[in-house]
C-alpha cells in the first residue's frame, strides 16, 4: 500500500531515496524517481526536502550518522580509556569497509554524494573527532595518557589513523596484511599516548 501524506515520513523518504540511488546512481536518481517508489508525487517529497539538493545532503548525513552511533556507545562506556580508543578505532575501520565492501554501488554513489555535500562531511568528522576528544580526556584525566590538549590530541590521532577510515582509501581495506599495518598503527599511536 502507498503511503499517504500523513504517513509519509522524512525517514521513509531516505530510505527510498537510498534504494532508487543504489539502483540509479546519483547521476540520474531524481526526486521523481523516490516519489514513485513511494507511490506518490515529488510534491510529497518536496514537503520534506525542499530542493533536490536538500534530499541528496539529508541522505548524505544519514549514511554518515550511522557510523558516528555506531561509535558514540564506546565513548559512553566508564571502561579503561586505552581498550575504549582501540575499540573506537577498530569499530570505525570495520565500519567503513563493511560500508565499502558489502555494497559498493552504493559506497560509490555515498562518495559522490559527500563530495557535494562538504557541511555534511564536516559535521561528521567534527562528530567523530568530539568522540576521540572525550576518550581521551579520560585517558588524560584517569593519568593513562599523556597530559596535552585533548581536542588536538585527539584531531592528530584521528588524521593518523586516516588510511584506515579515509573513504579515498577504500581499495586498499581489502589488500593482504591490512590488519596487520592497522594493528601497528594504533599501538604507534597508544604508545605515543601514554604517559
Amino acid at each position: 500500500m502507498a503511503p499517504t501524506v500523513e504517513t509519509l515520513t522524512a525517514e521513509r523518504i531516505l530510505e527510498a531515496t537510498e534504494e532508487v540511488l543504489r539502483r540509479h546512481g546519483p547521476a540520474k536518481a531524481t526526486v521523481v524517481d523516490v516519489a514513485r517508489a513511494l507511490g506518490v508525487s515529488h510534491g510529497s517529497v518536496y514537503r520534506h526536502f525542499r530542493t533536490k539538493a536538500a534530499l541528496r545532503e539529508a541522505v548524505t548525513k544519514r549514511w554518515l550518522d550511522r557510523t558516528s552511533e555506531a561509535l558514540s556507545g564506546i565513548v559512553a562506556e566508564n571502561r579503561d580509556p586505552e581498550a575504549r580508543l582501540r575499540d573506537w578505532l577498530t569499530t570505525l575501520f570495520d565500519a567503513k569497509r563493511r560500508k565499502a565492501g558489502d555494497d559498493p554501488e552504493l559506497f560509490a554513489t555515498y562518495m559522490v554524494l559527500t563530495d557535494e555535500n562538504v557541511t555534511a562531511v564536516g559535521e561528521h568528522v567534527t562528530d567523530l573527532t568530539a568522540q576521540l576528544t572525550r576518550i581521551v580526556r579520560a585517558g588524560m584525566d584517569a593519568g593513562d595518557f599523556t597530559p596535552a590538549d585533548p581536542a588536538t590530541t585527539a584531531r592528530a590521532v584521528f588524521q593518523a589513523t586516516g588510511r584506515f577510515h579515509d573513504p579515498r582509501y577504500a581499495r586498499e581495506w581489502e589488500q593482504p596484511g591490512i590488519e596487520g599495518e592497522f594493528a601497528a598503527v594504533v599501538d604507534l599511536v597508544v604508545r605515543g599516548l601514554r604517559a
